[in-house]
């Protein structure tokens, strides 16, 4: 089922909403274009206009230039950092309270999710906020090496690079395992701002729907996943959220 223009609850889908007791929601790039972040490709303006960001994003990338790919990686956090959680973030943290079980999921490295009030997150490809050892693989928050670009590991003295999973690398598994766990035992699956195409993630809503849930997919496009999905609902996630929003709210506390 498709809803298009002004965006609106199917009366099928405010059904299943009153009776869902786990919700499980996916979120893509989409969702923090609308707080304005740009794209892994729009970002590349500028000083990195010449620089493909698939060539960047990658361990080889890392160990031919590490001082190049640690400067582009500091240039996008400056993005990130001046960007603010939009209505799509805020009524995801509200919808949270509504539902026994309530999972998100996101593509997105960003950490908006988190300063909107979400908690916790199944962050599928890592959070480029966060800093960690090359070598060791774990969290550093304090570095030795003022002026070395990348930073050092202060315990084994490896360089440190961003907490991003990177073109040829492997998904965290605890990450990936709830993620598809809470997939095959939810009652409704939302798919938000995503292209539906980068895997592992374009396979969860398929699972959702293998597992008998429903799945909704909020976009302002259609993706591979529109002619699959229970509904589909045409519009902006901070326009089209807030509406879902409300229509719970009332659906669960009737």
């Amino acid at each position: 089922m498709t809803v298009s223009g002004e965006p609106g609850v199917p009366r099928e889908l405010i059904k299943i909403l009153s009776k869902a007791s786990s919700i499980v929601v996916l979120t893509g790039s989409g969702i923090s274009a609308e707080s304005g972040v740009p794209t892994f490709r729009e970002a590349q303006t500028g000083l990195w206009e010449k620089y493909d960001p698939m060539e960047l994003a990658t361990p080889q990338a890392f160990q031919n230039n590490p001082k190049l790919v640690w400067q582009w990686y500091s240039w996008r956090r400056q993005l990130v950092s001046q960007a603010t959680p939009n209505p799509a973030h805020l009524a995801l943290v509200e919808m949270q309270s509504l539902f026994p079980k309530f999972t998100l999921i996101t593509q997105n490295v960003d950490g908006l999710h988190q300063r909107a009030g979400s908690d916790p997150v199944v962050e599928l490809h890592g959070n480029i906020l966060r800093t960690k050892c090359s070598i060791e693989n774990t969290i550093v928050d304090n570095w030795l090496g003022e002026g070395h670009e990348p930073p050092l590991c202060p315990k084994c003295g490896g360089l440190l690079r961003p907490d991003v999973v990177w073109f040829g690398e492997s998904l965290p598994e605890a990450a990936l395992a709830e993620a598809i766990h809470s997939t095959q035992n939810c009652d409704l699956f939302f798919s938000i701002g995503t292209s539906a195409i980068v895997q592992p993630a374009a396979s969860l809503p398929i699972q959702a729907l293998k597992f008998g849930a429903a799945v909704v997919e909020i976009n302002i496009d259609q993706t591979p996943l529109t002619t699959q999905a229970t509904f589909f609902i045409r519009g902006p996630a901070g326009m089209v959220l807030p509406v879902i929003l409300s229509t719970a709210s009332i659906t669960k506390h009737s």
